[in-house]
């Protein structure tokens, strides 16, 4: 079963359970899936690497919406915000640890072996499939900027 069809199953659930802030938090998710598919006329349910990507942005918004909320003072916004994460987290892969991607961060630089910033492409190319939705990009890409440099 795709990650997209899981969505749709644990949607139906929510609402025979009658849980609204859960069905609410799968229908955002499943929105963004299908603006996505209507932007580019594809059909996400066999692509779980684009859907990966689209919740893995989806946590990073919600992340920075708590940030500007709790800086607010509007702790029950930043409380909603943080409930959709946790769900949107439930159908990510588990997170890798440090080591893990320190450890495939090693890999992709002996396969690569790059000798400046610019080939920094390459070995993000690398990594992006096997880290999508398991490790934050942005704090990958500062390690491999950091040691290019």
């Amino acid at each position: 079963m795709s990650i997209k069809q899981l969505l749709q199953k644990e949607k139906i659930t929510a609402m025979k359970s009658k849980n609204k802030e859960r069905r609410d938090a799968l229908t955002l998710v499943l929105a963004k899936i299908k603006q996505k598919e209507v932007d580019e006329q594809v059909d996400l349910t066999d692509n779980d690497t684009v859907v990966l990507s689209i919740l893995d942005k989806m946590v990073k918004e919600r992340k920075e919406s708590i940030k500007m909320y709790s800086e607010a003072g509007r702790q029950e916004l930043a409380d909603k915000e943080q409930f959709e994460i946790e769900v949107i987290q439930e159908f990510l892969p588990k997170a890798l640890s440090e080591e893990e991607v320190d450890a495939l961060i090693e890999k992709a630089f002996n396969e690569v072996k790059p000798e400046s910033i610019k080939q920094m492409g390459a070995v993000m190319g690398i990594l992006k499939p096997q880290l999508q939705g398991r490790a934050d990009m942005g704090s990958v890409s500062k390690k491999i900027r950091a040691r290019l440099q």
